[in-house]
């Protein structure tokens, strides 16, 4: 399996401040890779420079086994994108929308069929303008993947999503792998990044702290599983072997070797009679690591200068014309 995706040694700054400092970042084919940073950390910088929105101060960068920078219309035929916020023209309907951008790209998917993967086929005459938000964002991955893109690059896709509606979002997330897509995928919901990500990359002040999948960054930051019970008033208390600690009416064991703890306690306490009340194991969550990793807050973003564009950027409404200029 080759890399989509190779980054060597990438720095940017603006007015003298560096966004990113020197990070290395490999995302394999046929990868969903979860690109996580808190506000200001480098995460948008980086991605834009991926996507050829933003020139890179230095360092390498090949996507698709082509520089970004120079990339020629063919390359960004096979990148396909969903930013966090997107307005689709109003008058069309979303089978008109997609069927639009599908005349750019020399092999498009059907539309029909798109709308289908994404779960708009009820919807693809309804105005886009009569859509929900929900159904916006499908669109927006609708117009991402029938261009039959290589990779993907979606920018919090289930942002403002009802629990529901990002549970079924997952699903069309999780398809792209069976259409044989990469995705680089950002997110502040932590369930969703180790739901579908096959690794994660964690990136703060401009570095990358932390690479691996969920359970990896646990043992990087010596996170340990918790567990818990509400021991009976007057029970023997366990060994000292077992290493437990009693506060608030609640016992607790942080250990690594689960399966071992949990082995020792529950022999002790069948042959001695003891209950292990509302016992509960609880591993570490992706949120508690990456809290850990970046500190436990956003950074400042950087100060721009000069015609970079701000983030938070947003679909332009003639895709042709957005090809031709990034």
């Amino acid at each position: 399996m080759g890399a989509a995706i190779e980054v060597r040694d990438l720095h940017k700054s603006y007015g003298g401040r560096a966004a990113v400092g020197g990070i290395d970042l490999d995302v394999a084919e046929g990868e969903i890779l979860a690109f996580l940073g808190p506000n200001g950390a480098g995460k948008t910088t980086t991605i834009e420079i991926l996507e050829g929105y933003r020139t890179r101060d230095s360092g390498s960068v090949s996507v698709l086994g082509v520089d970004p920078a120079s990339a020629p219309l063919a390359w960004r035929e096979r990148i396909g994108i969903v930013l966090q916020e997107s307005e689709p023209v109003a008058e069309l309907t979303a089978l008109e929308s997609v069927t639009m951008h599908a005349a750019y790209y020399a092999n498009p998917r059907d539309p029909a069929e798109v709308l289908d993967v994404v779960g708009l086929s009820d919807s693809a005459d309804q105005r886009t303008r009569k859509l929900s938000g929900g159904q916006k964002r499908r669109l927006d991955l609708a117009l991402a993947l029938v261009g039959s893109p290589s990779l993907v690059f979606l920018d919090e896709p289930t942002t403002g999503f009802d629990p529901s509606a990002r549970r079924e979002s997952w699903t069309m997330i999780d398809a792209l792998r069976q259409l044989g897509s990469t995705v680089l995928l950002t997110t502040h919901y932590m369930d969703e990044a180790e739901h579908l990500a096959d690794r994660i990359v964690v990136i703060a002040g401009g570095l990358i702290v932390a690479r691996g999948t969920a359970d990896e960054l646990a043992q990087q930051v010596g996170a340990s599983t918790r567990i818990t019970w509400r021991p009976d008033p007057g029970q023997p208390a366990p060994p000292s072997t077992i290493g437990a600690t009693i506060a608030d009416g609640r016992a607790s064991i942080e250990t690594d070797d689960v399966v071992g703890v949990l082995h020792a306690l529950t022999s002790w306490a069948v042959e001695n009679g003891v209950g292990l009340d509302e016992l509960n194991v609880a591993r570490p969550t992706l949120e508690d690591v990456y809290l850990t990793l970046t500190g436990g807050g956003d950074e400042a973003g950087p100060t721009r200068s000069g015609p970079e564009p701000a983030t938070g950027r947003s679909r332009p409404r003639d895709r042709r014309a957005s090809r031709g200029s990034r």
